[in-house]
């Protein structure tokens, strides 16, 4: 129990290390500061150490088990960089919003901070999309400006093997683009 409780205290640390990093090259350092601090929460840090694993999140491996987190609970809904905390009307299946740029910028960082944590000196910007591409894109309950927000950032990423588009006035740019992109698509669908 002491080792999982150092390795998940470790991995945590790591993966703040990382996303502090990209939150600096982004131009929101506080954000990377004050990001997931509620991993530090009794919640969520001991279900972390039950199910620390140290190649992939503890998370994934309790709702595996269980069929659900509580830490995933209570993150999600304290941490407004995460498009889960960004759903409304459950009663009525769910609805996805659009997440402001800032929020969706650090799920950016948030994403890339994991994959160095767990890919370690195997990671690439390569791999990231190619995770984004076949894990997360289908079928999850993301607002379709924000998820093509994380695939244009991602993708261009992969392209320049770099995450210099992570600087702010860049990103803002990809933003707004993902937004019109979106709405001619919402038009387009409209007409049909």
């Amino acid at each position: 129990m002491i080792n999982k409780f150092k390795g998940h205290l470790k991995t945590v640390l790591i993966h703040k290390y990382y996303v502090l990093k990209n939150c600096v090259m982004a131009g929101i350092p506080i954000r990377g500061i004050v990001h997931d601090l509620s991993k530090f929460s009794p919640i969520e840090f001991f279900e972390g150490v039950k199910y620390y694993q140290g190649d992939r999140s503890p998370i994934d491996a309790c709702k595996e088990i269980n069929g659900y987190s509580k830490a995933w609970m209570h993150h999600k809904g304290r941490n407004k960089h995460h498009y889960q905390y960004w759903q409304d009307n459950f009663d009525y299946g769910g609805v996805p919003i659009q997440m402001p740029f800032e929020d969706a910028l650090e799920l950016v960082c948030d994403y890339l901070g994991a994959g160095m944590a767990y890919q370690k000196e195997n990671f690439t910007y390569s791999k990231e999309y190619e995770w984004w591409k076949n894990k997360c894109s289908k079928g999850i309950k993301m607002h379709p400006q924000t998820k093509r927000f994380v695939e244009m950032m991602l993708y261009r990423m992969k392209q320049d093997k770099s995450n210099k588009i992570l600087r702010k006035n860049s990103a803002k740019k990809i933003y707004n683009l993902a937004e019109k992109f979106t709405e001619s698509d919402a038009k387009l669908k409209q007409e049909k």
